[in-house]
């Protein structure tokens, strides 16, 4: 699930380089954190927020195979 976030992340930013993500787990979540560079940050969010509502549709569509719940934010 990390490569997918990056494969579409990267490709959005002008830093690509310092695009991480990072994984907490725990019985019934999953939660991905996304940092990218400050510059970077409005990019990602898109105006009034649809383009990260779109990476969150995506990548919650491709996590229903698991029996977990999948959260995606974005650190600053």
């Amino acid at each position: 699930m990390k490569e997918l976030i990056e494969t579409i992340v990267k490709p959005l930013v002008d830093h690509p380089e310092e695009v991480t993500v990072s994984e907490n787990s725990d019985d019934r979540n999953i939660t991905y954190f996304l940092t990218v560079n400050k510059e970077d940050m409005g990019k990602v969010i898109g105006k009034q927020g649809r383009v990260i509502k779109a990476i969150r549709t995506v990548v919650y569509a491709a996590g229903t195979g698991h029996n977990k719940r999948i959260h995606l934010e974005i650190n600053e």
